[in-house]
């Protein structure tokens, strides 16, 4: 693994070199499950082999992976003719496959941004798709306001379309913040325009009438 490493360049092979050794057996863990074409089948496959090493993900791991997978990908960018044929596969698969470790196990709003960005970069939308599915699932709901504002669109869009599905209470909860009392109100009149839901269309009525000025009510 070390002549591999070396291969892909001195950034590549100073962040490997700075990860621990249990970040490093879950990218060769991957790397050891056989390749697919596809990388939503590839993010499967690799799961069930990284589950089975859930305990050495941490926060920390997580950061690693990230850092990893930012110099892979700007390794594959930048490689050119500098690499041969089957260094530049070998790159691109350990690129992918540290993508789907991190899709896999994530919950960090920061890590799932640039793998969403790096999806939409490669108009990979399966991969953006199994992205959205995780959504609610790992991230709070402040996690989601905090997505939805995010300078990318397509993050944007996701996490927006995650809180308009999210229970109507669970808005109202949000409403308190003041951070995120706006990004809260937006996915309660998306509920009640687009959705049809007559209890956020109540809760936008009541907003209304509290702010109204004095003279208007």
């Amino acid at each position: 693994m070390r002549v591999i490493i070396e291969d892909f360049g001195a950034r590549v092979a100073s962040v490997w070199e700075g990860l621990r050794s249990e970040t490093r057996r879950l990218i060769v863990g991957a790397l050891q499950s056989p390749p697919t074409a596809n990388n939503t089948q590839a993010a499967s496959s690799s799961s069930a082999r990284s589950n089975s090493s859930a305990h050495s993900y941490d926060a920390r791991a997580d950061w690693e992976l990230s850092r990893l997978l930012a110099a892979l990908d700007e390794r594959v960018v930048e490689a050119g003719t500098s690499l041969n044929a089957e260094q530049a596969a070998s790159l691109q698969r350990m690129a992918e496959t540290t993508a789907s470790v991190l899709q896999n196990q994530t919950r960090s709003a920061e890590v799932f941004s640039q793998l969403v960005e790096r999806a939409h970069k490669q108009n990979d939308f399966p991969r953006i798709d199994a992205l959205a599915d995780t959504l609610t699932v790992r991230f709070a709901p402040s996690e989601l306001c905090e997505l939805a504002r995010s300078p990318h669109a397509v993050v944007r869009a996701l996490a927006s379309e995650a809180l308009a599905q999210s229970p109507t209470s669970v808005l109202l909860t949000l409403l308190t913040d003041p951070v995120d009392s706006g990004v809260a109100r937006d996915a309660l009149e998306c509920q009640a325009i687009e959705y049809g839901s007559e209890e956020a269309r109540h809760l936008i009525y009541a907003l209304e009438q509290v702010e109204a000025p004095e003279d208007d009510l």
